[in-house]
């Protein structure tokens, strides 16, 4: 495989001819990479381009639908297009943390001894698919915890860091909560986006039946390594936001905040808690990827539009006249990002 990404560093001392070049070069890879993984995940346009962001914002995604929408299937396509190491862990309320973490063997020495081995576990992988991640206990919760934010395992005592790019992908069924362990809020706010799978219009459904239902399968070709995704996660980090980008998310994170006077008044009187200061580095980092797919070297207006609510949705806590009527968290977003901008 050709490796043509460009090296951590290189905008800052390039030229702007050599930097255009360079954008353009990844968007074309980008989209090669969308191509393959499109030929199976078939619609959800929008959702593919949000994992693929989370993906070079080095952050993790969360994945919610109803059965049989294709979340699986569009981690398995993703993680074959990327040539990354790949695991998934279907998860249970049986499931404990040495099962996803490792554990120690004991075994006997040659000599007749006997020591013991620490055996990893699947989250020794770079793409992990934790499918029904709230099915889990608390405690086995917990221990992808520390993977997700400190990107290491602690076992025994002991800690092993985990192989770069380490890309979490947990998903839930949010209609079936009977033997589910909802995630509390601080696992919640560990994953950058939560990325919400609706039902397909007419016309996808029709291409999902007709390409799904015959003889062949689409055939998936990695088209982006290892060093890749590391040089565009370093370039991500790179993309300038200016000062006004930067004030009107500060203002976006204040505007969900209920304590917060000057938010709007559905905010004050619906939430009980709002975004913390990581929503607003999810909101920025997921708009620079954004930007950076589409060969842009800033930030613009209509990358923060289309990043604000899977960035910010999970973050909100709603209270008891929020969820006893049903309200989607995403209207609280848009008024909090409509109060914002203005």
């Amino acid at each position: 495989m050709t490796r043509t990404t460009p090296t951590p560093g290189d905008t800052a001392s390039s030229s702007p001819e050599a930097l255009e070049e360079r954008l353009a070069e990844i968007r074309r890879n980008v989209t090669g990479l969308r191509e393959e993984i499109a030929a199976t995940f078939l619609g959800h346009s929008n959702a593919l381009d949000l994992l693929l962001q989370t993906l070079f914002a080095g952050g993790h995604a969360l994945l919610e639908g109803a059965p049989g929408l294709g979340k699986t299937t569009l981690v398995k396509a993703a993680a074959r297009s990327l040539d990354l190491d790949f695991q998934r862990i279907q998860f249970t309320p049986d499931l404990m943390p040495a099962d996803i973490l490792g554990a120690r063997i004991l075994e006997e020495t040659p000599g007749g001894g006997h020591s013991f081995r620490f055996e990893k576990g699947p989250l020794f992988t770079q793409v992990v698919l934790a499918d029904e991640i709230n099915r889990a206990t608390p405690r086995t919760q917990s221990a992808l915890l520390e993977a997700m934010g400190e990107r290491q395992i602690t076992i025994y005592g002991e800690s092993f860091h985990l192989a770069e790019p380490f890309f979490v992908i947990g998903t839930q069924n949010p209609i079936e909560m009977e033997g589910t362990y909802p995630l509390p809020e601080a696992q919640l706010d560990r994953f950058l986006c939560r990325i919400d799978l609706e039902n397909p219009s007419q016309s996808d459904l029709e291409r999902i039946l007709s390409h799904t239902t015959g003889s062949q399968a689409a055939e998936i070709h990695a088209t982006l390594c290892r060093d890749d995704v590391l040089a565009i996660r370093a370039l991500v980090r790179e993309i300038p936001a200016s000062n006004e980008v930067i004030t009107r998310v500060a203002r976006l994170i204040r505007a969900t905040d209920p304590r917060n006077p000057d938010a709007p008044e559905r905010v004050r009187r619906l939430l009980r808690c709002g975004a913390s200061p990581r929503g607003g580095q999810a909101v920025l980092l997921l708009a620079k990827a954004r930007a950076l797919i589409a060969g842009r070297p800033f930030v613009s207006d209509e990358d923060l539009d289309a990043v604000v609510r899977p960035a910010l949705r999970h973050r909100l806590v709603l209270g008891y006249e929020a969820e006893a009527t049903g309200l989607h968290p995403d209207e609280l977003v848009d008024e909090a990002w409509e109060a914002a901008r203005e």
